[in-house]
């Protein structure tokens, strides 16, 4: 039985004005999975309109896939220069609920919340999804605003979500943020939270905790490819490995290589 699950909603992804393409952690997390040799569960949805799109990708996950109703799907679009990327939300998805978690298989101890946007999983659904487990949360969903649109960023979020967290990820400029300028120990510690992973793009991760802060350097830079959900499956990585007894330190490297080998591949594959 799996003992990690990832938690959020599928999206309609458009990259770079091409074809709509599945997006969103879950379509991250099965190959990460099948690169750890682990279990896991996946919960998602997405509107019956984009059944389509979705599904025929969610058949060749190879995973466990609990799939929940959902009466409207996310949706971005993603232009990239190098690493910048400027996004749009073309569809705000479904808000998650307590009663979500009974979705859960029973053996998990470890959750991974990949919200999209802000409104997708509030405070009380966190503290379900939390209930007897660890949990990690992608810090994206602390400041993005659900909104049509250009996407807007904004600190304005309820701080109650980060009660039930164990391991909150943020980017460089999700750490801005949330910190209302540069992010450091003193930032980090600020947010109550046991772990905080500050991701750095190709040139690592800090871990903050209250012992103080480590640096986990990238298993090896890969440049001059497209990253959609590199940040997905490093936490997916992550969450694995915590599961699976490692610490947080050793957990972030396995995922910085896991990345590595993700990306590399990538770009081989379109070269």
């Amino acid at each position: 039985m799996p003992t990690v699950a990832v938690v959020g909603n599928l999206a309609r992804d458009v990259v770079d004005g091409g074809a709509p393409s599945p997006g969103g952690c879950p379509s991250f997390a099965a190959e990460t999975f099948r690169r750890l040799a682990a279990d896991g569960q996946i919960v998602t949805r997405f509107a019956e309109a984009d059944r389509g799109l979705f599904e025929p990708a969610l058949e060749a996950l190879g995973v466990p896939v609990t799939l929940l109703p959902a009466e409207r799907s996310s949706g971005f679009s993603l232009d990239y220069e190098g690493e910048e990327r400027l996004m749009g939300v073309t569809g705000v998805g479904a808000t998650w609920q307590p009663a979500d978690a009974a979705a859960l298989a029973p053996d998990v101890r470890w959750v991974h919340v990949a919200p999209l946007l802000r409104s997708d999983f509030p405070a009380a659904t966190l503290a379900a999804l939390a209930a007897g487990r660890q949990l990690s949360l992608d810090g994206q969903g602390l400041v993005r605003k659900a909104q049509l649109g250009p996407l807007v960023t904004d600190a304005d979020f309820d701080r109650g979500v980060l009660a039930s967290v164990t391991t909150l990820k943020l980017s460089e400029e999700e750490a801005r943020i949330v910190a209302g300028g540069s992010f450091d120990r003193a930032s980090a510690a600020a947010l109550g939270i046991p772990e905080v992973l500050l991701t750095l793009g190709s040139h690592g991760a800090v871990l903050f905790t209250a012992a103080g802060d480590t640096f986990v350097p990238a298993a090896w830079p890969v440049l001059g490819v497209q990253t959609t959900g590199a940040g997905d499956a490093f936490m997916v990585a992550f969450a694995t490995s915590r599961a699976a007894g490692l610490d947080a330190v050793a957990a972030a490297t396995r995922a910085s290589r896991a990345v590595a080998e993700m990306l590399e591949e990538r770009k081989h594959a379109g070269s």
